[in-house]
C-alpha cells in the first residue's frame, strides 16, 4: 500500500503532474464540442444536397462532389486526415493544433454525420412530401416545415452516438502534439517512466464521461419514445 501511495505522488502529485490531466481534459472536450459543431452543420448541408439529389435529381454537380466526399474521409483513418491536414495543408502556417483537430474531426464527423440525417430524411413516408405539396408548399418549404422536424427528432440519438464516438476518436490528437488527455497522461509517464497510473486515470476518465454521455443519449431516446404515445 505504501508503495502504491508513493507511485500515486510521483505520477500526480509531484510538480503538479495533474495539471497534464486536467489541461489535457480540457482540450479534449473543446476539441470534441467544437468538432460536433463543425460536424453537423456540414453533415447537415451534405444530407440536404444529397437527398435533394435523390429525390428530384438537381444538384448533380454538388451531389457528385459530397460523394467524393464522403467517400474520401469515410475511406480513410482519422489519423492520416488529421496528420495531412497539419503538416501538408498548414505545414507551412503557425496554426493553433486546437483548430486543426477541430476543421480534422469535424471533417471526419460531418462525413458520418452527413448519412445520419440522410437516413433520417430518406425515413420520412413519400405521403409526407405529397401532403406538403397539397399545402401549397414547394419542395424547400416542404424541406422545411415538414420532413426536417421529423427527421432531425428520428436521428438526434444517433447524433449523441456519434458525439460518443467522437470523443474517444480525439484521442489521437497528440499525433500533432496537441495535449489532449491521452496526450496529458503519455507526458506524466515520460516523466516518471511508470506507465500504469496515468494511463489507467485517462482511462478511467474516458470511460466516466462516456458511460455519463450513453445515459443523457437514453434519456433522450426515452423521452422521444414517449412523445410519440
Amino acid at each position: 500500500m505504501e508503495a502504491l501511495k508513493l507511485r500515486f505522488i510521483a505520477n500526480f502529485i509531484t510538480d503538479n503532474r495533474w495539471k497534464y490531466i486536467l489541461d489535457g481534459l480540457k482540450n479534449t472536450l473543446i476539441v470534441t464540442f467544437l468538432a460536433l459543431i463543425v460536424g453537423v452543420l456540414l453533415g447537415f448541408i451534405v444530407a440536404i444536397i444529397r437527398s435533394t439529389y435523390d429525390k428530384t435529381g438537381k444538384l448533380k454537380v454538388l451531389n457528385v462532389i459530397c460523394n467524393v466526399y464522403l467517400t474520401v474521409i469515410r475511406g480513410t483513418p482519422v489519423v492520416v486526415q488529421l496528420l495531412i491536414i497539419y503538416f501538408v495543408i498548414f505545414g507551412s502556417v503557425n496554426i493553433s493544433k486546437v483548430l486543426v483537430a477541430v476543421i480534422a474531426f469535424g471533417l471526419n464527423s460531418g462525413a458520418y454525420v452527413a448519412e445520419i440525417f440522410r437516413s433520417g430524411i430518406m425515413s420520412i413516408d413519400q405521403g409526407q412530401f405529397e401532403a406538403g405539396r397539397s399545402l401549397g408548399f414547394n419542395y424547400r418549404e416542404t424541406m422545411i416545415y415538414i420532413i426536417m422536424p421529423q427527421a432531425f427528432k428520428n436521428v438526434l440519438p444517433a447524433l449523441g452516438n456519434e458525439f460518443i464516438v467522437l470523443l474517444k476518436e480525439t484521442s489521437v490528437a497528440g499525433y500533432i502534439a496537441l495535449q489532449d488527455l491521452t496526450k496529458g497522461a503519455d507526458i506524466i509517464r515520460s516523466r516518471t517512466y511508470d506507465a500504469f497510473m496515468p494511463l489507467i486515470a485517462a482511462a478511467l476518465i474516458y470511460l466516466v464521461m462516456v458511460i455519463i454521455f450513453t445515459k443523457l443519449v437514453s434519456m433522450l431516446e426515452r423521452r422521444l419514445r414517449n412523445s410519440d404515445h
